[in-house]
This record gives C-alpha cells, structure tokens and sequence, in this order.
C-alpha cells in the first residue's frame, strides 16, 4: 500500500506539491490527471524515491521511500523523459537492468519484446518516440514489480499500441497483483484503465474518487413538460446543474438513479431520457459544485 502523509516538496520557492495526504491500495490502479505544473511529475518521483520530500512522508507499507534500496527494488518508474544509454540495445538495457533488480525477468523481457514487435538489438535512440515508450514500459516490466509508475504513459502511442500497453498493465495487476499509479494529461485517456482517479491543480489534490462510485453517482436527465416550469419544480432531487432552452431541460442530478427516475415519471412529463455521462463530464460538474472551473484547470 502506497501513502502519502501531509507530502509537500519545494524547489525554492516554488511548492510544487503542498500537503498532500491519499492512500493507495494494493491492486489498483490509481490515476492522476491535470493540467501542466498540477504536481503530477513531483508526487510520482516522490513515490519512485527520486526526490526528499521537504516535510511530510511518503511510504510503500509502511517503510519509508527514499534511499531505501529494499522498497526501491520493488518499484518500477517509467519518467516522461525517457532516457537508454547511449548507442545502447534493449538488449543492453536488459542487462543494466538484471544487475539493478535481482528479479528482472529475461524471459518476460523477451516475450514482451516480441508481442510489441521491437528489435532487442538496435540502437533505441534510432527508435520513434512511441517505440521507445514501449521500450521503456518491456524493461520497466520485466523488473516483476509490485509498485509501477508511469509518468504519461501512453505519450506517443498511437490508438492499437496504447490499448496493446494498457492490456499489459491489467495482466501485471490482474495476475501478479501490482499496483499502478498513471498520469496523464487526458481523462479520456484513463477513464477506462483506472479504479481510482485524483486530479490535481495548483500542487495539491482536489477531487479523488473511485471511478464506478463518481461515474453511477451522477447522471443526466433530459426532460420536458406541456406546462411552463423552473427548477424549483424538482423539490427533492438534487440537481447540480439545471439549463432549460423551451420546453426541454437538462438535468445533471446526483443520486440513486432508478428511485429518481421513478420519482421524475410519477410527474407525467411529456419527455423522459436519461443519458450516459463521461468521465470529463462528471469531473466538469463536480468541479463546479466545489467551486473550481474545470475547463481552466485541464486547460
């Protein structure tokens, strides 16, 4: 289990990262989304043991992160600055990595080589950007880690080898129960790949949900009636977002679905639909209900 205790780290006078306090459990995949500077690089290099934190504390169960090789070894980064050797093969990357980790695994390392079809014995600068994110994500892989990190891990990838990716990842915490922390720029991007989601804006954590709990306590409800009406009309149903345009109303309501449906048709309204959010969407309309422009901070 990976937790985070009031962490705060500073470079200069600049805080990065400011108080932040989650807990992330075995086996899940924890997302992190938000705009450019939100403190998504600091938290994950905070958590692989790259940086000290200034105050606070970051632990793998229970054990302090930071030079400390015991849990090191059971991490595996992936940074958003890719770096191999130079003029170095996956091949000999691989073997850099075997004398780090003490369970790197060349079998895996060559099965996971072939599926993504790279060559092991070309030079991987000569590789694409994309190409190299997966060279990064074989080797990182075969390290058989219990804690993955991955800072913009689909950055690159076109849409057959991020699905390819993702479906790797799933294996290692499906099987091996690994935990994966992934950033990202894209909500969409991890809408369908996280258990649970933070955003983070301005160094600190400002929404955190698991992502079947956000995504059912929201839906939207498109209505009309023959008669002239407001929103006060929908007396106890909580409406976070109500627009009208003629007879038709859109209706961003939070709570059980099937008991406010039931509730909205004993009104006899003349339209009735309720509609699927997406993972944007819920995040917009929570955002606004806390008091933050969402479209500014993804912005």
């Amino acid at each position: 289990m990976i937790k985070a205790v009031n962490l705060t780290k500073k470079f200069g006078n600049f805080t990065a990262l400011s108080a932040i306090n989650c807990t992330i459990p075995e086996g899940c995949i924890y997302g992190l989304v938000g705009s450019n500077g939100a403190g998504k690089s600091t938290f994950i290099r905070l958590l692989a043991g790259i940086y000290r934190p200034d105050s606070g504390t970051a632990t793998i169960d229970d054990k302090s992160i930071y030079e400390n090789p015991e849990v090191k070894k059971r991490i595996a980064y992936v940074s958003d600055e890719l770096y191999f050797l130079p003029q170095a093969s996956m091949n000999r990357m691989a073997k850099l990595y075997s004398r780090t980790f003490e369970n790197f695994n060349f079998e895996r390392f060559h099965y996971l080589t072939n599926a993504l079809k790279l060559n092991p014995n070309v030079n991987v600068n000569s590789f694409s950007k994309g190409m190299k994110r997966q060279a990064a994500t074989i080797l990182a892989l075969s390290t058989m880690p219990d804690y993955i990190l991955f800072d913009e891990t689909f950055d690159g990838l076109d849409p057959v080898m991020r699905n390819t990716v993702k479906n790797i990842i799933y294996s290692d915490v499906c099987e091996r129960k690994s935990t994966a922390v992934i950033s990202s720029h894209s909500l969409r991007e991890l809408e369908d790949t996280c258990d649970q989601l933070a955003l983070l804006h301005k160094g600190g954590i400002i929404f955190e949900s698991d992502i079947e709990n956000l995504k059912t306590s929201l839906f939207k409800v498109q209505i009309a009636f023959n008669e002239d009406y407001e929103k006060d009309k929908f007396k106890g149903i909580e409406i976070i977002n109500f627009q009208k345009k003629g007879s038709v109303a859109n209706l961003i309501i939070r709570g059980e679905r099937e008991a406010t449906v039931e509730k909205l048709k004993l009104m006899k309204p003349v339209l009735l639909d309720v509609l699927p959010l997406t993972l944007e969407e819920v995040f917009i309309y929570e955002m606004d209900a806390l008091g933050y422009a969402f479209k500014d901070l993804m912005i």
